[in-house]
C-alpha cells in the first residue's frame, strides 16, 4: 500500500476487539432478555381480541380497567393508543365468542356510566392462528439466513458467506434484544421489519465485501488487515449517506406516521442503526478471523489458458 493511501485510510480494525467486545456483550443483555423475559407479543401471534375505542375527553385508565372487570373482562390489557382520547382494549382468545359479540359488550360496558365511547375497531385472531403466525415468522427468518449463506457463497468464498451470517444474526438478536428488553409490541409488522433489516444489512455487508475482493485482487502489497481498512474506508462514504437518508425518512415515519406503525419504524430504526455497525466491524472482523487471504479470492485459471495466451 502506497504512502498516500495509507494516510487517508482510517484504521477501523485497530478497536476490532474493542468492538467486538460491545458487540458480545449487547448479545448477551439481547439472548438474556429474551430468555428470561421474552418478547411482549402483540395479537397477530398470542390470538385474542383487540379493540380500539375513542372517547371525547381525556380517558381515565383506572376507570377503564375497573369498568370492565365488573363487567367479566378480567385480565384486560388497556392503554392508551396515539392520544389520551384513544383506548386499546386487549382481551386474552375466547373460544364461545365472536368479536362481534365481544366488541358489542365492551362498549355497551363502558357506556354504561353515561360516558360517550365510540368503536374505532376490533381485530380478532384465534389462537390456533397465533401459533401458525409464530410458527411462519421463526421459519421466514431461518429461510432468509439460509438463502443468504447460500447467495454469498457462490457469489463470493465460503469465509464470506459465515461472516455475513454472523453479522445478520447478530443484528436481528440485538434488534430483537432490545424490543424484549424494553417490552416493545412484537407484532408481524415488526417482524416484517426484521426481515427487511436482514436485507438492508446483507446490501450494506455485500457492498464492503465487494471492495474487499477488488482490493485483495489489484493491491499487490498490503496484509489482509491493511486490505479491509482500505475497503471499509472507501466505501464509507457511501455508507453513511445511505443509512443517514434511510433515518430521516424512518425518524420522519415515527413521528407522523401514527401509533400503528410506530413498532415497523422503530425495528427499522434499530435495525438501520446497528446494520450499518454491523457491516464496518462484525462482517469484516468475522472475515479476518476466519483467515481469508490473497489466494482465496484470485480468479481461478482455467486449464490450458497459458497455451492459448502462447502467440
Amino acid at each position: 500500500m502506497n504512502n498516500l493511501a495509507a494516510q487517508n485510510t482510517i484504521d477501523f480494525m485497530s478497536r476490532r476487539n474493542l468492538a467486538l467486545a460491545f458487540s458480545a456483550a449487547l448479545l448477551l443483555v439481547s439472548i438474556a432478555s429474551l430468555a428470561l423475559r421474552g418478547l411482549n407479543l402483540g395479537i397477530d401471534f398470542t390470538g385474542g381480541t383487540l379493540v380500539e375505542v375513542g372517547y371525547p375527553d381525556t380517558a381515565d385508565l383506572t376507570e377503564v380497567r375497573a369498568a370492565l372487570e365488573a363487567g367479566g373482562f378480567e385480565g384486560a390489557v388497556v392503554q392508551h393508543f396515539g392520544t389520551s382520547q384513544d383506548v386499546l382494549i386487549r382481551l386474552s382468545p375466547k373460544v364461545t365468542e365472536g368479536s362481534a359479540d365481544i366488541s358489542t359488550r365492551i362498549l355497551t360496558t363502558l357506556q354504561g356510566g353515561g360516558q360517550t365511547v365510540d368503536l374505532r375497531r376490533v381485530e380478532f385472531v384465534g389462537p390456533q392462528i397465533g401459533d401458525e403466525l409464530t410458527e411462519d415468522g421463526g421459519l421466514a427468518m431461518l429461510a432468509a439466513l439460509f438463502g443468504v449463506l447460500i447467495y454469498v457463497y457462490f457469489r463470493f468464498e465460503i469465509r464470506f458467506s459465515l461472516g455475513a451470517v454472523i453479522a445478520l444474526i447478530h443484528d436481528v438478536v440485538i434488534t430483537m434484544g432490545i424490543f424484549s428488553l424494553f417490552q416493545f409490541e412484537f407484532d408481524l409488522s415488526v417482524l416484517a421489519a426484521v426481515l427487511a433489516v436482514i436485507g438492508y444489512s446483507l446490501n450494506d455487508t455485500i457492498v464492503v465485501y465487494d471492495r474487499v475482493r477488488e482490493n485483495f485482487r489489484k493491491m499487490r502489497k498490503g496484509t489482509p488487515l491493511d486490505i479491509v481498512n482500505r475497503s471499509i474506508t472507501q466505501t464509507l462514504s457511501r455508507t453513511l449517506v445511505t443509512s443517514l437518508t434511510t433515518l430521516l425518512v424512518l425518524f420522519a415515519l415515527f413521528v407522523f406516521g401514527g401509533e400503528i406503525i410506530h413498532g415497523f419504524s422503530r425495528a427499522l430504526i434499530i435495525g438501520v442503526v446497528v446494520g450499518t455497525y454491523s457491516s464496518i466491524y462484525v462482517a469484516s472482523s468475522a472475515v479476518l478471523m476466519l483467515g481469508v487471504s490473497k489466494a482465496d479470492l484470485m480468479p481461478v485459471e482455467k486449464e490450458g489458458a497459458e497455451l492459448d495466451n502462447v502467440p
